[in-house]
């Protein structure tokens, strides 16, 4: 499990840096659409590191499969062992305020307000990749629990 996580947050550093280049382009919704493209792809790898991805969970045995979903509804993610569509990502984006109205306006700001715009986009795409990554410990622990 400890080299998926690290696998994992590998993925996201690189995806969190280009979130962060994106940040700090003054386009209105460029940061928006480039941090959708990037959870669209992120989301569905980093369950694959975990071995969470649907169709890795259809390959299980019948029991296995079954207590692996359950450990999945305990722990609440709504990303992990589904397809990831753009609907669920924007209403995992919105339950944890992934972009703050302050970086779109700070954005505008010459050197100064797009270096904290791109500092937050980084924080941002890191802090909601690094909650999915405790989603599947969780999940994965709670399976081999049960």
């Amino acid at each position: 499990m400890d080299e998926a996580v690290a696998r994992a947050r590998r993925l996201l550093k690189r995806r969190a840096l280009v979130a962060a280049a994106a940040s700090a382009v003054p386009l209105p919704g460029l940061d928006w659409a480039v941090d959708a493209a990037l959870l669209s792809r992120l989301i569905p790898a980093i369950n694959q590191e975990f071995g969470l991805a649907p169709e890795q969970i259809d390959r299980l045995e019948p029991k296995r499969r079954v207590q692996v979903k359950k450990a999945v509804a305990v722990v609440g993610s709504m990303l992990i062992g589904k397809f990831v569509t753009h609907e669920l990502l924007i209403k995992a984006a919105r339950t944890i305020g992934l972009r703050l109205s302050i970086q779109q306006a700070a954005k505008y700001v010459p050197l100064a307000g797009q270096a904290a715009s791109a500092l937050m986009g980084y924080m941002a795409l890191r802090a909601f990749g690094e909650m999915h990554i405790r989603d599947c410990v969780r999940a994965l622990q709670a399976a081999q629990a049960s």
